[in-house]
Parts: structure tokens; sequence; C-alpha cells
């Protein structure tokens, strides 16, 4: 409630300055109140709705994490007559083609025939086979555990004195180890491809009779991470010699780092970027989320440097050779929040940025597959004249708004981001929003609610490293446990560059052993 003077002056200067002061108060409140109701609303929809941002874009590029079982059943059966009795009739569901099984596979023929007594005819003679009818069936065999057993022949000679010699064994990733090349790749691909967390391969490994603690399976993946760092220090090159470049960071907790609470939040980055015959996707660790971290992952980049709105990205931007991009897949977010918020059945500012938004990313659909130079005509020809419309608007409309609530908010943040947001259109290869960072980042998060955080600094290094050199071959089309077994068993040999180099995911073609 506003509080009135028991009894009004009778000046009517002083009288205009009191009902003014009124109307102000009585303005914030009801400011408070309507930014409160949105706060409510959004948090309603957080909590209890959609969460992919098809509501605003049907055809929006942006993925959902899972297709719900909703998907589908969505198609309501036909209504029935009036003159019917009214039943619940399920939605006939069209079941698709089935795809073939790979023809890579490896094929068991299993021949059947007619038994001995049904290749007599009726007449008296013997049937012939004229034809055939064939069926696959796929078949998983599970894993086999077996022991190789190294014999390391010693000889001497019996005539003279000469010390004996023992043959060599090939050198291995891992000394002294019971790890061979194989164990470590499914390893690996268990916890960082699959998201199994340690204590649970630990169960997969005593189902078959074997005991390995998971402080030895630890210890593991933190040795293979540092041997494999002179190839992400080469996939490093590739990465920063491409003029495009995308990056993002997510927390990550690590519970035993020197000086620091267990509950202290830690950083996770991504890079991803790369020749499109070459995508490279990098994670490092870090305990800070301050600029001197991308100042160091990013030193000698020149080019276009694609993040979201983050402050700790300023300092890269501001270096010489650098240009910075704005993400408008961030800019369309927040729209779509102030559309949430806004009354039911009615539309309002933000269903008009998301128009055009939403029209600039169908130009970029029907220009996905083009090549660079004519997905550049197509943004001049097309593209430009919708960010034009969108500026137009923008800068009428910032003035009319207010910055506290959710379309203000919105409003704001592409004003301020607009000269990064529509710089896409200088290029053919210059990417519309930040989505790539954000995929390839997704399977470090979607495994972290399995394993939930890191142990110990170095645990949560490696797991940086592997990272890395899977979800790059994965990229480039390699199957991680074949790749890993691949360069594992090949690592011991390589002394050189050109060595590491013939095991990059885009040098190599593995296959996986039967």
């Amino acid at each position: 409630m506003i509080s009135m003077p028991e009894t009004l002056p009778d000046d009517p200067f002083l009288l205009k300055q009191l009902l003014l002061s009124a109307s102000v108060r009585m303005s914030e409140k009801d400011g408070q109140i309507e930014r409160l109701r949105e706060q409510n609303a959004l948090l309603l929809q957080r909590l209890f709705g959609r969460k992919s941002e098809q509501s605003a874009d049907p055809d929006s590029p942006q993925l959902e994490f899972f297709n719900e079982a909703e998907n589908l059943t969505d198609t309501a059966p036909e209504a029935v007559a009036d003159d019917v009795e009214e039943e619940v009739v399920a939605p006939v569901k069209r079941r698709g083609k089935r795809k073939p099984l790979p023809a890579e596979l490896p094929r068991v023929e299993v021949v059947h025939e007619l038994p001995e007594h049904e290749l007599t005819c009726e007449c008296g003679c013997r049937k012939q086979v004229i034809g055939e009818e064939t069926s696959e069936q796929l078949e998983i065999i599970p894993m086999q555990v077996r022991v190789i057993k190294h014999i390391r022949k010693t000889y001497a000679c019996k005539t003279c004195e000469t010390a004996p010699i023992t043959a060599d064994k090939p050198a291995q990733l891992i000394e002294k180890s019971l790890a061979s090349p194989s164990v470590l790749a499914m390893l690996l691909t268990t916890k960082y491809a699959d998201g199994i967390p340690l204590y649970r391969f630990e169960r997969m490994l005593s189902r078959h009779g074997i005991d390995i603690p998971r402080q030895t399976l630890a210890r593991w993946v933190i040795q293979c991470g540092a041997l494999l760092q002179p190839l992400l220090n080469l996939i490093r090159d590739q990465l920063l010699d491409y003029p495009v470049l995308h990056c993002d960071e997510t927390r990550v907790q690590v519970l035993k780092e020197p000086g620091r609470e267990p509950s202290s939040q830690s950083w996770m980055w991504v890079q991803t970027g790369g020749p499109p015959d070459r995508p490279v996707i990098l994670f490092d660790y870090t305990t800070s989320r301050a600029q001197d971290v991308p100042l160091r992952l990013l030193a000698g980049y020149r080019g276009y440097l694609m993040t979201d709105d983050y402050a700790g990205y300023n300092a890269v931007a501001a270096q010489a050779g650098v240009e910075r991009l704005a993400c408008l897949a961030h800019a369309r977010r927040k729209f779509i929040e102030a559309q949430k918020v806004q009354p039911k059945g009615k539309t309002g500012r933000a269903d008009v940025a998301l128009n055009l938004i939403n029209k600039l990313y169908g130009i970029e659909r029907d220009l996905k597959d083009a090549i660079p130079e004519q997905r550049y005509q197509g943004r001049q020809q097309h593209s430009l004249p919708i960010l034009a419309q969108l500026k137009n608007w923008l800068e009428k409309t910032q003035p009319q708004v207010t910055a506290q609530n959710a379309l203000g908010k919105a409003v704001n943040y592409l004003a301020n981001n607009w000269s990064r947001l529509e710089r896409y259109a200088e290029g053919g290869h210059l990417p519309i929003d930040n989505n790539a960072a954000e995929r390839a980042i997704r399977p470090f998060v979607i495994g972290r609610k399995n394993w939930l955080f890191s142990d110990t600094p170095k645990g949560a290094t490696a797991s940086a490293q592997i990272y890395s050199l899977i979800e790059t071959a994965k990229a480039n089309h390699q199957e991680p446990y074949a790749y890993l077994r691949h360069i594992l068993e090949r690592l011991p040999q390589a002394n050189c560059i050109e060595g590491y180099e013939a095991l990059l995911p885009w040098n190599c073609k593995p296959t996986t052993p039967l």
C-alpha cells in the first residue's frame, strides 16, 4: 500500500510533488510485481516445461537430449461420428523400413535344409534345390577376457662363458602393468565415450573373476592421458591454424584441489574448429574462469573467435588479428524466455524479434550444403535485409522497454552484442552461432551426470585429455574403441613427429579386431 498523509498541503506545487512521488512509488512497486511474476513463470517453465526451443522455431537446429516417447504418439486418432458410440482408439503407429545391418560386420552362415524324410516327393522323385530365402539377425558376443602370457626365451652358449641373453619384449605403453592396449582402450571408451564410472567398470571386470581396484583403474587413466599429450599438441596446432574457432566452458567439481574446499567450482573449457575435413575438439581443465585462461589456450591464434558474451574472452578478442563473433542462439533464447512470460494468447514484441531471427536460421538451413562462396552470396542477398529489419526494430524498441524484465534483458543483450552478431554475414565460412561448441561440450556434460565429480586435479586433467582425443576421433568418423586400441598399440614405437602424426584421427584407418 502507498501511504498518504492525513492532511494534504494547500500549496499546489507541494501537492503536485506529493502526487508525483506517490505515482513513482506505485510504478516501482508495479514493476517489482511484474518482475516477480515473470521470474515465477520462468521458474515453472524450467521445472515443468519443454527444455528445447522447438516451440519458438519448429525447424530449429537445436537438438534435444532425449527423444521422449510422447513424440511418437502425438498424432490424435480421427474423430468418430456423432451417431457412433465413442471409444478409445490407440493411435496407429506406422513402422518405418528397417535399416540393413552394416555390410562390414562379419557374417556367419547358418544353412537350414529340409529333413531327409521330406526330400522325397509324393511322386517318388527326390526334391532339388531351386532357390533360397535369407534373413539376418544381429548377434552380440559378450566381453571376452583372456590372459596374454609373454614368454621370453633366454639363450646362452655352452662352449664359452658369454653372459646369457634374453629375447626382448615389445615396448609396452605402461611398463610392468597388467593392462594391455585392448584393456586400456576398453577402459577409456567405457568411461569417456559411454559415461560409465570406474566403479561400474570395476564391477564389470569382477563378473569375469578379475579383481582390479578402481584406484588402479584411475591410475591407468591418468597415465594414458599423459602419454597421449604429444598427439594433443599436434591436434592443437591444427586447431589454431584454422581461421574460425569456437569456445565455451562449463563447471566441474574436483574434490581434492590443494588449498580449496571440495565444494569449489572448477572449469572445463572446450575449443572446437579446424578444417571441415579435419575437425578438432579440445578440452582443458582449470581452477579459474579468469581471462588469462583463454589467453593461454589461444596464444598465437589469429582469426574469428565465436563465443557467448562472457567477458573473460574480451582480452583475447582485443588482440591484433582476432575478430570476435557473438552467438545468435543465445540472443534467441532470451527472446524465447520473454515470449514465455507474455500473456497467453497474445502476440508481443518478443514474437516480432523471434520471427526475424527464425527467418535468418531458415536461410542458414537452405544454405547448409552450399560451399562457402555460395553461402556468402546467399547471406548477402537474403540475410542482410532481414538483419537490417531486426536492427531497425531494435533501435525503435530499446528506448521503450525497461531493463529489468525479460523482454528488456533480451533487447539489451541483442543491442550490446549487435556488432558481433551481424558479422557472420561477412563470410560464407563463418558460423551464425556457437552451437558447435555446445554440441562439443555435451558429451562431457552428460558424462558428468554419471560420475558427478573428479577426485583429483590429475584426474580432471586426464579427463580433459582423453575427452579431447575421443571427441576429435568421433568427429573424424572414427570408432572410439578401435581408434584407441590402434594408437595405444603403436604409441610406444612412436619416437618422432612423423610417428605421432601417423596416429592422428585423420591419418589412420584402424580396423576393429575380431
